[in-house]
């Protein structure tokens, strides 16, 4: 599943109005090459992980969130898929920002919803 956060956090350290993250699940997803390094904004249940050398954020790992790694979409070869699904923390969004996400929510979507989310996700047209 595809979102734009709006968070804070997420505008700091993409230097942009919002961050463009895929859910993807932590067993299909592997580093290939290279040791990527924790940084940005980070804390006790969020781990940033950015490439060593020119220190792009990567993927994003969240404690007690273990099925899923947030990838930074835009860093895949083929990257036409990454319209962001649904956006996040939207009490901070930028009054001009506009997204093409189907749902929004002002924090993050709640846990019970999640399922119904990356169903009508996986089911939508490529």
């Amino acid at each position: 599943m595809t979102a734009a956060c709006h968070c804070a956090g997420c505008q700091s350290m993409s230097s942009s109005a919002f961050s463009l993250t895929a859910m993807i699940p932590a067993d299909a997803f592997a580093v290939t090459r290279g040791d990527p390094v924790i940084g940005g904004l980070h804390g006790p249940q969020q781990h940033h992980y950015f490439c060593p050398n020119c220190m792009t954020w990567m993927y994003t790992r969240i404690d007690g969130f273990d099925a899923f790694v947030n990838v930074r979409p835009t860093l895949l070869e083929s990257n036409k898929w990454s319209t962001p699904f649904i956006e996040t923390m939207t009490h901070n969004k930028l009054p001009w920002v506009q997204t093409p996400a189907q749902y929004h929510y002002d924090e993050f979507p709640p846990m019970e919803d999640l399922q119904r989310l990356m169903d009508t996700f996986a089911a939508a047209p490529a």
